[in-house]
């Protein structure tokens, strides 16, 4: 990353704080943001004091006009903006019937319409200077059907083809836009979704017949600095002929997609 500014939404857990974590690791200035300020505070401490470079801002993804006056502020306070990677999610499950309207609205707002906010705000900046990378955390749910997940995997859907599409339209500018799809990976989200189901780990492993739902053929979750790896990949000159790409990083759960 060599000096490069990077956002990360949603780091202050999860896939985010490991993603930042190996961005700082590899160079760049890291803006840690996230809806909990403490804990994108805390975040940008941790990577200070291993004597990286970081900076939190507390952003909710879902406001178009925050979004746009943080973005201006990491632009004037840290530098350019080289590296925007969407991270902020969020999950709930359950039947489709007994989905509300608020539920999905919810879910869309964070996934999908907070992917188009930050997207459109940095991409803007990237235009003028004609280079960036933008890397967006989607789901594998968003490319096979899941049971209980409607929600959660048509936004996720919705956030992939949206960056796709703006890396057709970015290609004449030298910006590029890939997508990083896990599957099962041992976060705090997960946990919390095992739990409310009754499930665990080794059930996701072997798979659910009886919910069409394959398991996981490497026979392991994915660990957040799996996924990391991917997006650093993705986000470095190293993959500097690469976009529109979506990488699955599940163990094989899709069987290739």
């Amino acid at each position: 990353m060599d000096g490069k500014v990077a956002i990360v939404t949603g780091s202050a857990q999860g896939i985010g704080l490991a993603v930042a974590r190996s961005l700082a690791e590899h160079d760049a200035l890291v803006a840690v943001l996230d809806v909990d300020a403490a804990g994108a505070d805390r975040v940008a401490a941790e990577l200070v004091g291993l004597g990286h470079q970081a900076a939190a801002y507390q952003l909710d993804v879902r406001d178009s006009t925050a979004v746009n006056t943080v973005v201006k502020r990491v632009e004037h306070e840290l530098g350019p903006v080289g590296v925007l990677v969407n991270v902020a999610g969020v999950l709930r499950t359950g039947p489709i019937v007994e989905c509300s309207d608020q539920d999905w609205a919810d879910i869309f707002a964070v996934n999908a319409t907070g992917v188009f906010h930050l997207s459109r705000a940095v991409a803007r900046a990237m235009v003028q200077r004609r280079s960036g990378s933008i890397v967006t955390i989607a789901s594998n749910a968003g490319g096979v059907p899941r049971m209980h997940m409607a929600p959660y995997a048509a936004s996720k859907a919705a956030a992939t083809h949206f960056t796709k599409c703006l890396g057709l339209e970015l290609s004449g500018h030298d910006i590029r836009c890939n997508v990083v799809s896990p599957g099962s990976t041992d976060t705090a989200m997960l946990r919390s979704m095992l739990s409310g189901a009754g499930s665990d780990a080794a059930g996701l492993i072997a798979g659910a017949p009886a919910l069409f739902k394959v398991g996981i053929p490497l026979r392991r979750l994915a660990e957040p600095a799996d996924v990391a790896d991917a997006v650093v990949f993705l986000a470095s000159d190293r993959a500097r002929h690469i976009t529109m790409q979506e990488i699955f990083v599940d163990g094989g759960a899709v069987l290739g997609g």
